[in-house]
């Protein structure tokens, strides 16, 4: 992508409407630095001011970011979130038996949400904008989980008997994971959840006599 003449000078000009333009290197520096406070202790409680005080930055700096608090946690948001989709999806293509392939999607996910304290997770949940973000997300996931046990059911390494109710209930367990219910009954954090949930699967799939099935190690995912 060209960057547009007019916003190399960095803070010496602003745009005609009105807002700051960043050089997108110095944006990802600061959706990151956003992203490690609200994965740290949540944003709800936090104000536009704050922000900038913790980040050392102006808060005309966070507006050339996104033009409201609402926006900025959005931004991150899709930032923890589409960088989590690349690390799961990285994690599956290392894996080529089907049935490895569920367990290391699902723990994969289980290992990014690990990342997000238990304040963020509900403040994302409790945001209309930033819990709809989260439900594309985890409806996405559910979509995946379908096409990997049919891949596995092709490949005659997971049974076929119940494979699409299978499928439909693991949505349905991802949508209770996301909206909290699971979490709460069970006393699991989300990235517990997941892997729990990839462990239930692959036994539920497992052809009579083979339950080789269990939930990946560390090392079966790429480093951080």
């Amino acid at each position: 992508m060209t960057a547009d003449p007019r916003t190399r000078q960095i803070g010496r000009s602003t745009p005609a409407g009105g807002r700051r333009r960043l050089a997108e290197a110095r944006r990802e520096e600061m959706l990151r630095r956003l992203l490690e406070m609200f994965l740290a202790e949540g944003f709800s409680s936090l104000t536009v001011e704050e922000i900038a005080s913790r980040l050392r930055c102006s808060k005309s700096t966070l507006y050339a970011v996104a033009p409201g608090k609402d926006q900025l946690v959005a931004a991150a948001m899709k930032c923890f979130f589409r960088e989590a989709t690349t690390y799961v999806e990285d994690s599956v293509a290392r894996v080529e038996d089907p049935r490895d392939r569920i367990a290391v999607y699902l723990a994969s996910i289980g290992d990014r949400m690990r990342q997000m304290s238990p304040a963020c997770y509900s403040d994302m949940t409790a945001s209309e904008t930033a819990g709809m973000i989260y439900q594309l997300n985890a409806r996405a996931s559910a979509r995946r989980v379908r096409e990997l046990i049919h891949e596995g059911v092709k490949a005659k390494m997971l049974r076929p008997v119940h494979a699409e109710f299978v499928a439909e209930s693991v949505g349905l367990l991802i949508d209770g994971i996301m909206h909290g219910q699971l979490l709460e009954r069970t006393g699991l954090s989300s990235g517990d959840a997941y892997h729990e949930l990839s462990t239930l699967v692959l036994q539920a799939m497992a052809i009579d006599g083979d339950r080789r099935a269990s939930r990946p190690t560390r090392s079966d995912l790429p480093a951080t």
